[in-house]
């Protein structure tokens, strides 16, 4: 339950703009999890959410850098991290993959827990994902997939 209830506030904060833990809290039960507002707070802690900046000049919820490991939280690159996703292309053996602010590391964070062995690693920004890949043919490979998931959503 721990694992399905922190990867839907991963699922939130891409798609939502949420900048208190009661607002978390209420979109948590609304949509049937039972969760105290300590709770929150311990799946937010874990997560390693932060506050961050928007273009408005307003804070909510984001991922911070620091973010353990896809083992330590299941997440996967779902309809809502992909909504997030603008453009994606690649580049010999490297993709790019540009997405709205605040978001590159939540949607950087699904593509690590996919584990295709042909990604070496990738890196996030505020809004730039660079994934690194064995070669250009694997580039082209990953750009495809994730080009289909975007037409998909």
């Amino acid at each position: 339950m721990k694992s399905k209830r922190q990867e839907r506030i991963l699922e939130l904060i891409a798609t939502h703009e949420i900048d208190t833990q009661e607002d978390m809290m209420e979109m948590l039960r609304s949509e049937g999890f039972k969760v105290t507002q300590a709770t929150v707070s311990r799946d937010m802690r874990d997560l390693k959410l932060t506050k961050v900046l928007t273009p408005k000049g307003t804070y909510r919820y984001g991922v911070g850098s620091g973010r353990g490991t896809s083992q330590s939280v299941n997440v996967k690159l779902n309809g809502a991290m992909v909504e997030s996703i603008i453009s994606v292309d690649y580049s010999m053996n490297s993709v790019v993959i540009k997405t709205y602010p605040g978001l590159a590391a939540a949607i950087a964070s699904g593509v690590d827990a996919l584990n295709i062995h042909d990604i070496l690693g990738c890196v996030a920004g505020d809004d730039t994902i660079i994934i690194v890949t064995r070669n250009e043919e694997s580039s082209a490979e990953i750009s495809r997939k994730i080009r289909e998931l975007m037409k998909s959503v």
